[in-house]
C-alpha cells in the first residue's frame, strides 16, 4: 500500500476537514433521491432521446448528431486542492463517456468558503479541473461560483455522440457478461484519508484516469449498455441497470478488482456511511448467497470517479459477472 502523509502545496490546509462528506459519497442516498424525483418527468419529445434515469440527458439534432449534457460536483475527497480539482472534473466528464459520447465543452461549478479557505487553494482546484479538461480535449470556458460554507467543485459538461450508438443504462440483455473498467475500494480509502490524512497514490491515479479509452473500447466491442460506477457503488448501479433493463445481474465476487489497501481499510473500520446506505437500499433485491457482510459492503462501496460498468465483454478489462433472465424481484445475485 502506497501512502504518504505530506500534503504538498496546500499551505497545511486539509480540505476534507471542511466538508461533512467527501466525493460521490456525499450524494443524496438513492432511495431518498428516487422518492424526491418521483413523478418529475420531462415533457414528451421525440428529440429527447434520454431524459431521466441515466448518466446524462441526450437530445437528437438534425444530421445524425446527439448532444449529451450533464453536471456533477461534490465536496473534497482528498486534501490536495489540485488533485481534488482533477478528480472532480474527471468525474464530471465521465458521464459523457458513460453515454458513449465525446466531451466538447465544460464550465466550472465552484462553491468556496470565502474568508475561511485561501483563494490560492481555489485557484489550485480550478487548475486541476482545467488540466483534466485539457487531457480530455474538452474546451473549458468560465463557469459559476458562489460563497458556500463548504468547498465544492465540479463541472457542467456538454458532449456529442451518435444517437444510434449510445451507451444506455436500460439496454442490458440476458446472456451477456458484465465488464468493470476500474477497481473498487475508493470509498473506504477516501474515508481513511479523511480521517487520518494518509494519501493513497493508487486511489488518486484511478480517480484521475479518464474513462475515454474504456468508452471507446466498449463502443468498438459492440456494447449498447453502460453506466459509470460512482456514489451508489457497484451493486447500486448494477441494480439500476438490471431493474431498468428487466434482467438480473449476477456478480462473481472473486473476479472484482480492488485498489490496494481497500480490504485492510475496511477491516480497520474506514467505511463511508454512503456505502452502508447503498447496501441497505439494494438488500431487498439481493440474493447474497454465501457472501459475507464485508464483501457486500465493498461491492456497495461509494466510489468517486469510478470506472464504467458495461453490458458486454470489453477487451483489456475484467469480466465480473453476467446478466441473466429476470428472477422475480431479485435484480442482484452475488456468488
Amino acid at each position: 500500500m502506497s501512502a504518504v502523509t505530506v500534503i504538498e502545496g496546500n499551505q497545511g490546509v486539509r480540505l476534507t476537514q471542511y466538508a461533512h462528506g467527501g466525493g460521490c459519497a456525499c450524494k443524496i442516498p438513492p432511495g431518498e433521491l428516487e422518492e424526491m424525483v418521483a413523478g418529475l418527468t420531462p415533457p414528451a419529445s421525440g428529440d429527447l432521446v434520454v431524459g431521466v434515469g441515466d448518466d446524462a440527458a441526450v437530445v437528437r439534432l438534425r444530421g445524425g448528431t446527439a448532444v449529451i449534457a450533464t453536471a456533477d460536483f461534490f465536496t473534497p475527497v482528498v486534501d490536495d486542492a489540485y488533485a481534488f480539482g482533477r478528480i472532480a472534473a474527471t468525474n464530471a466528464l465521465s458521464d459523457v463517456y458513460a453515454m458513449g459520447g465525446t466531451p466538447l465543452v465544460a464550465v466550472n461549478l465552484l462553491g468556496w468558503p470565502r474568508g475561511v479557505l485561501p483563494v490560492e487553494l481555489a485557484r489550485e482546484v480550478l487548475r486541476g479541473g482545467a488540466d483534466a479538461a485539457a487531457a480530455a480535449g474538452c474546451h473549458l470556458g468560465g463557469g459559476h461560483s458562489i460563497d458556500d460554507p463548504e468547498p465544492k467543485y465540479g463541472m457542467a459538461v456538454t458532449g456529442t455522440g451518435d444517437p444510434e450508438r449510445l451507451l444506455r443504462g436500460d439496454a442490458a440483455v440476458a446472456g451477456v457478461p458484465i465488464t468493470l473498467t476500474k477497481p473498487l475500494g475508493l470509498g473506504v480509502l477516501n474515508n481513511r484519508h479523511k480521517q487520518t490524512g494518509e494519501f493513497f497514490e493508487e486511489a488518486v491515479a484511478v480517480m484521475t484516469t479518464l474513462n475515454a479509452d474504456a468508452s471507446a473500447a466498449a463502443l468498438a466491442s459492440g456494447a449498447r449498455c453502460a453506466t459509470d460506477v460512482t456514489g451508489f457503488g457497484l451493486l447500486g448501479h448494477l441494480h439500476e441497470v438490471a431493474r431498468a433493463s428487466g434482467v438480473t445481474a449476477v456478480v462473481d465476487a472473486a473476479a472484482v478488482p480492488y485498489v490496494a489497501g481497500a480490504r485492510e481499510s475496511l477491516a480497520a473500520g474506514f467505511v463511508p456511511g454512503g456505502s452502508r446506505r447503498n447496501l441497505d437500499w439494494v438488500r431487498p433485491h439481493l440474493d447474497a448467497g454465501a457472501a459475507g457482510e464485508d464483501e457486500l459492503v465493498l461491492l456497495a462501496d461509494a466510489q468517486t470517479s469510478g470506472g464504467l460498468l458495461v453490458a458486454g465483454e470489453v477487451p483489456g478489462y475484467p469480466v465480473v459477472g453476467e446478466f441473466v433472465p429476470a428472477r422475480g424481484g431479485t435484480t442482484l445475485v452475488v456468488r
